[in-house]
């Protein structure tokens, strides 16, 4: 992955608003729920704010050019950031794995994996290198 300076991001305004919204709903709800209850907030909230925003969006998965299989992610903003939501204590470093596939294999920019199962919301952002 190409290491970037703070705040030197592709699709910053956008990322920055959906970590923002991340907090107002974990400040809302609290830890405890499961993922499907963050991801119905985050639409609410992310929509709120002016987002064009897909839920368990499919997305193809491209090889040599053909389409060779199909994968859901949590949440695709404004057509251009994945964002993965987990409810866990403990972040698994297979879930920025996971992530990162989402990314290459639909040659978006940038995700985000947003995790409401702490005290605080914990944020992982990974940017597609391949762009």
């Amino acid at each position: 992955m190409k290491t970037y300076v703070e705040g030197d991001y592709p699709k910053k305004e956008i990322t920055e608003k959906i970590i923002r919204a991340a907090f107002a709903v974990h400040s809302k709800l609290g830890s405890g729920f499961v993922e499907k209850v963050y991801e119905n907030a985050m639409v609410k909230e992310l929509r709120s704010m002016g987002l064009a925003v897909d839920q368990q969006k499919p997305l193809k998965v491209l090889f040599g050019g053909d389409p060779v299989g199909e994968f859901s992610v949590d949440l695709l903003v404004e057509k251009s950031v994945v964002v993965e939501l987990k409810a866990v204590r403990v972040m698994e470093r297979s879930y920025e794995e996971k992530l990162l596939h989402y990314l290459k294999a639909s040659n978006l920019p940038v995700g985000l994996l947003l995790n409401f199962g702490n005290a605080s919301v914990q944020i992982k952002r990974k940017v597609n290198s391949n762009k």
